[in-house]
């Protein structure tokens, strides 16, 4: 069984209050690991410890970083099985998915050292032949990271690695679910060289006294967070205080367009790989399925058949497609947003059963059609397995389907006709758009969304844009 305490300043340490708890196996319900059950005391260390090692780290050449991130990038994919592993027992998705993930991950570190040597500034034109005007780059500062359970690895160097190649130092919070991922990647991290206080990790049950701590400390210039948009609207109200940058990427209610011309086998296979990926408990899935009326009924048919073949169960064991959903309150709301559905008219094609025993919950992969307007699940994101039909006639009327939504992360579209796809594509009001293609995410691209998605951009060199400040220099030369 994994034990970790907290890493503050390069060294392991207990809690303050000598607290820790227990991490569960959502497949199972046993005990996996334990971790330290920090407090507002070890936040103010941890983000001490940063500040202290700021002016050093950024003051290394964008190489050196560089080089230092390279190091960590190789220490990760020669550890991938065993931290896949780690991730399935802690988190519960497949061991295939977790060592998806684990590469993924590594990507950002390779893809962010890169750029640390691309840093650049610029030279501006004056008015006068007496001043010269430099755009002058350099790191925000301290920077907090707030993750989330559902990508343990990738959700955290997708905010540290750019933040350590712009130069910033960082305080870690992983979700309370799966810190177990967390420890070990900044274990190896530490191994790569990253010089102490750099890193800092602080691991909770407490997120709501370690977020504000972090909100508070005027120190942290910088908070990056990946969660809910409920609670990613109140750390944008407690950011205003000490005027903070601040990065939030937060949920999806993303649309899934498929048009009359597209090839549907290919299509219902991006569905299924879209939709079901970590249970349906991701922020860019399928949440609403929109489908043109002439090919509803097959396209129907050929998604819940291949839904059918998805093995259900423990995510170590061969073969499993669909692993455990992360807690009774996630397992809960799937089946109300189902029963909800079929109340208000739609007809279960597929699963539709809840299965839970103790603290042990799995759902049933399931596809739904004859659904409406009326119902939670085009209102709200299930996060779950759960796909939802509704048909459309007109592409016009798609796109208005579609960007119905205060929610404007990712959306997806099916068709073989070039000119659609560039219109749709423009009309769509979302940050990333899929074009025949239901899993576009990549560690060079951009991830972020419109409206209460969020703000700002996560990957390649925007990414990295995120974690520095521009100043500008107007040089009189005498």
């Amino acid at each position: 069984m994994e034990r970790y305490g907290l890493f503050i300043d390069g060294a392991w340490r207990p809690a303050e209050n000598g607290e820790t708890y227990e991490v569960l196996n959502p497949a199972t319900g046993k005990v996996v690991g334990q971790s330290a059950d920090g407090s507002e005391a070890d936040v103010k260390k941890a983000v001490e410890a940063a500040h202290r090692a700021f002016p050093e780290w950024s003051g290394k050449t964008a190489r050196e970083r560089a080089d230092i991130l390279r190091r960590a990038y190789d220490q990760i994919v020669s550890h991938k099985e065993e931290l896949a592993k780690i991730m399935t027992l802690e988190q519960g998705k497949p061991l295939a998915e977790s060592r998806g993930e684990v590469q993924y991950a590594a990507d950002f570190v390779e893809w962010s050292g890169e750029e640390a040597k691309r840093i650049c500034g610029e030279t501006i034109p004056a008015s006068t032949p007496d001043k010269r005007i430099w755009v002058h780059k350099q790191p925000v500062g301290v920077a907090a990271a707030i993750t989330p359970w559902n990508f343990p690895a990738s959700m955290i160097t997708r905010k540290i690695a750019p933040a350590l190649a712009a130069g910033c130092t960082v305080v870690v919070k992983p979700a309370q679910q799966t810190p177990l991922t967390a420890c070990r990647l900044v274990e190896l991290f530490h191994q790569a060289g990253v010089p102490a206080g750099v890193i800092n990790l602080v691991t909770g049950t407490n997120a709501s006294a370690i977020g504000n701590t972090l909100l508070e400390d005027e120190r942290v210039r910088k908070i990056s967070f990946t969660g809910s948009t409920e609670v990613g609207k109140i750390l944008m109200k407690q950011a205003a205080d000490t005027v903070k940058k601040i990065s939030l990427e937060l949920g999806g209610h993303a649309p899934f367009l498929i048009f009359g011309d597209a090839d549907l086998e290919q299509a219902a296979d991006e569905v299924v790989a879209n939709k079901f990926r970590n249970a349906g408990q991701t922020c860019v899935c399928a949440n609403r399925i929109y489908v043109q009326e002439e090919i509803a009924d097959r396209f129907s048919e050929i998604l819940a058949e291949k839904t059918k073949t998805l093995k259900m169960g423990n995510g170590m064991e061969e073969g499993v497609k669909i692993g455990p959903l992360i807690d009774g309150d996630a397992a809960a709301k799937v089946e109300q947003h189902v029963k909800d559905a079929v109340d208000k008219g739609a007809k279960v094609v597929v699963g539709g059963r809840r299965i839970s025993e103790g603290n042990v919950h799995f759902f049933e992969p399931t596809v739904l059609t004859e659904v409406n307007d009326d119902m939670l699940i085009l209102e709200e994101e299930t996060f779950g397995p759960v796909a939802p039909v509704q048909t459309f006639r007109t592409e016009k009327q798609a796109i208005e389907m579609a960007n119905n939504s205060r929610y404007g992360l990712a959306a997806y579209f099916y068709t073989k006709d070039l000119s659609r796809a560039i219109r749709v594509a423009e009309k769509l009001e979302f940050g990333i758009v899929g074009v025949n293609d239901g899993v576009p995410s990549t560690a060079q691209a951009p991830f972020g969304g419109f409206k209460e998605s969020g703000l700002g951009r996560e990957g390649g060199r925007y990414g990295v844009e995120e974690f520095l400040e521009t100043k500008y220099i107007s040089i009189g030369l005498k």
